[in-house]
């Protein structure tokens, strides 16, 4: 038998011992991480999530891993300020079309949403491949669509896996969320460059690669990703259950906006994190580039899907490694201070500095030397993604989290990565003025690039900020969202009092908490039962209700009774 808490239970009833253990667990927040109801509908969630995420990293750095055939194709060969414009754009329609899709995500089926921004964006990859030679700024307005396609996805995914899994679960499917970051990137360079190469080298199938997948992911996001209802699990709830409360937005924008405005810790992790948009987002646009020019400047024979292969996989090993060592270190220097997300950022962040320069000016005169700083400078760059992710799901609450995770994107692209790619070009271009040769173009590249590294020590500057109001605001967040919707769901937030855990203890179930876990056979957690409508609220039920959803007799109703 299997029990559902509408209230306080009384604590004399210890032959119930074992439903109050249950109870217990379900109630303690150090065993909320336990996935709530169907524990493989969760999982299998976030693994469309995750090649979804994949699949808008790959489209990104398809095109840096393609540029020069493009500015080739185009006419824009000496133009790097115009080539650059083609990450700008991108970017900034990203960026102002955030905030849309988080207000949206806080109010409607998020799913739905996701789903109508892959279908735009992968229907307008593809028609941008089909434009003549002298239509180069069509095809930048069609690069601006794709960023209103991928803000619609970027905004919600990560906020339908903070609703199915909470604690330490939380962290680890969100840093699994996040590898999608440096491997689709990598698999961006890698897979455009050799798609365009089985086709007589026309960038245009390389392009192709991502749009035709996301046609599939369209039909995955419909039909396969579960939505959890909103907060249920932080309060208790099986975010899987129709009887749970989800708590849907119905605050104004502006209000939204000024509740953000108060989280101090999200001001400071939101000027961190721009810092870190502003450095990856010029890198992993002229890296390959750059490299190019430094190794023909050596005198070195290289072709662009050479260098592009090599990013690549730097790009995805390095990757892969920095998420998870962020999130591991993370995750366990937490036990001992609770500011370690913060501090790891910081940390990672500035010791990144060092290694992007040395790889910068040594690029011209030592390229192997060049490789492994660049893939040192990535593991502690992407050391960021994942306590960045954890740190604003857990300092706001979850009806406006959405709305929060526009706001990062819209500032953290707006002073990053919007800007970045085409000041470097622009830059570039001035220093090297007349200057054609590949020497060149590597060391005016190299100077232009070099801000980066100044840039990468303000924002471990302003994580070590962030960190000083972390845990004030985790604090609070937890405490509204534990007393959210309170009025008309007061009975099912209810935790159990100190008399009945005791009762618990004395049976031997509570002391067996962490053996509870909702994997067992194909029994899934209760929905709560409803309140008769004659009882009062001072005779709320600890009903037991039988697996198959068997009403208690009335027996088991008078022995639940408190008086």
């Amino acid at each position: 038998m299997s029990f559902a808490s509408n209230g306080v239970a009384n604590p004399k009833v210890a032959s119930q011992a074992e439903g109050a253990g249950e109870i217990a667990c379900q109630s303690d927040d150090k065993m909320i991480n336990v996935v709530r109801g169907n524990n493989v509908r969760a999982y299998v969630t976030v693994v469309v999530l995750f090649i979804i995420n994949l699949l808008n990293y790959m489209d990104r750095q398809t095109v840096a891993g393609l540029l020069d055939d493009i500015q080739s194709y185009f006419d824009i060969q000496d133009n790097n300020s115009a080539a650059g414009l083609l990450q700008t754009v991108f970017i900034c329609s990203y960026m102002v079309l955030a905030p849309v899709f988080g207000y949206l995500g806080d109010r409607y089926r998020r799913k739905y949403l996701m789903a109508a921004g892959i279908l735009v964006w992968s229907g307008t990859v593809f028609a941008s491949t089909m434009l003549s030679k002298d239509s180069f700024w069509w095809f930048l307005v069609l690069r601006g669509v794709v960023g209103i396609g991928e803000a619609s996805y970027s905004t919600i995914a990560p906020t339908v896996i903070a609703d199915l899994f909470t604690g330490d679960m939380r962290t680890r499917m969100l840093s699994f969320f996040y590898f999608a970051i440096p491997v689709g990137s990598g698999l961006g360079y890698i897979v455009g460059t050799e798609v365009a190469a089985l086709f007589n080298n026309q960038w245009q199938w390389g392009l192709r690669v991502t749009p035709i997948i996301g046609a599939v992911c369209v039909f995955l996001c419909i039909f396969v990703v579960h939505e959890p209802k909103r907060g249920a699990i932080e309060r208790g709830e099986n975010p899987h259950s129709s009887s749970a409360s989800d708590v849907h937005n119905t605050t104004s924008w502006w209000a939204d906006l000024k509740y953000l405005a108060t989280v101090k810790s999200f001001i400071w992790l939101n000027l961190g994190f721009t810092c870190v948009s502003f450095v990856t987002g010029a890198l992993a646009f002229w890296a390959p580039k750059f490299l190019l020019y430094a190794t023909r400047a050596q005198g070195i024979s290289e072709t662009e899907p050479d260098v592009s292969l090599k990013v690549g996989i730097i790009t995805c090993v390095a990757g892969i490694v920095g998420v998870w060592l962020g999130a591991e270190i993370a995750w366990r220097y937490r036990t001992r201070n609770r500011k370690a997300d913060a501090l790891v950022c910081a940390v990672a962040l500035i010791g990144s500095a060092p290694f992007l320069y040395g790889c910068l000016v040594l690029a011209s005169t030592n390229i192997k030397v060049t490789y492994a700083l660049i893939f040192f400078g990535e593991v502690l760059l992407f050391m960021n993604w994942a306590p960045v992710g954890d740190m604003v799901l857990y300092i706001i609450i979850p009806s406006r989290r959405s709305t929060a995770e526009a706001a990062q994107i819209l500032v953290s692209h707006l002073f990053g990565d919007a800007g970045s790619p085409w000041l470097v070009g622009e830059i570039s271009d001035r220093i090297r003025g007349a200057g054609s040769s590949d020497k060149d173009r590597a060391q005016s590249m190299e100077y232009s690039l070099l801000m980066s590294t100044f840039i990468s020590v303000i924002g471990g500057f302003c994580f070590i900020m962030c960190s000083i109001y972390l845990v004030d605001d985790r604090e609070k967040a937890e405490q509204v969202t534990r007393n959210e919707d309170e009025d008309t769901n007061s009975l099912l937030n209810t935790v159990p009092s100190d008399d009945f855990l005791q009762a618990g203890h004395e049976n031997g179930a509570v002391d067996n908490c962490s053996d509870y876990n909702d994997d067992d056979d194909d029994d899934e957690l209760l929905d709560d039962e409803p309140i008769s409508p004659a009882m009062s609220e001072r005779e709320a039920l600890v009903v037991p209700v039988d697996v198959h959803g068997t009403p208690p007799t009335a027996e088991e109703e008078h022995n639940f009774k408190v008086v």
